[in-house]
């Protein structure tokens, strides 16, 4: 009997923790806008540690910016975010989403970071060679040039080479 009562009580005790931890709040935000809300909080925060001189010029407060863009107000997020945590699974789920968005961003960046670093080694490369070429060299092929006549000297530079 006392073994019956027992787990009476521990199946009760189980069943009453199912229950909402969190009530619904009045102006609940919904589940993908809230996704979108961490996503870009936690890119301008990104940004704010990466290079805090660049948030800073704006005189602005990432949260704040934010959640003017969404139209919500800061009790609204808090109470928003609140609900959403009670339920851990759906919360990870949410977090996930934002991970796998900030890993595609940072794939697609990376690629243009590849892209303008080949861009600029192209062009040190071309700027080199030019580079490399001593000027005296330059100087005396085009005095060749002028005396077979190929090329006509401009009046400016024709005292300058002799």
């Amino acid at each position: 009997m006392k073994k019956l009562v027992l787990f009476l009580a521990t199946v009760t005790l189980f069943l009453s923790c199912k229950e909402d931890v969190v009530k619904k709040p009045a102006g609940l935000i919904k589940k993908d806008v809230m996704v979108d809300i961490i996503y870009d909080i936690s890119l301008l925060d990104a940004i704010k540690y990466q290079n805090p001189k660049y948030i800073d010029s704006f005189k602005i407060n990432p949260q704040k910016f934010i959640l003017k863009k969404y139209k919500v107000d800061s009790l609204q997020f808090a109470n928003s975010n609140v609900y959403y945590s009670a339920d851990y699974e759906n919360y990870k789920l949410m977090f996930d989403e934002v991970a796998k968005r900030l890993e595609q961003k940072e794939t697609v960046t990376d690629s243009l970071i590849k892209l303008e670093s080949k861009k600029l080694k192209k062009a040190k490369k071309t700027k080199i060679s030019e580079k490399s070429i001593p000027v005296d060299t330059l100087v005396r092929g085009r005095k060749q040039l002028i005396n077979k006549n190929v090329i006509k000297q401009p009046v400016l530079q024709r005292e300058a080479l002799q």
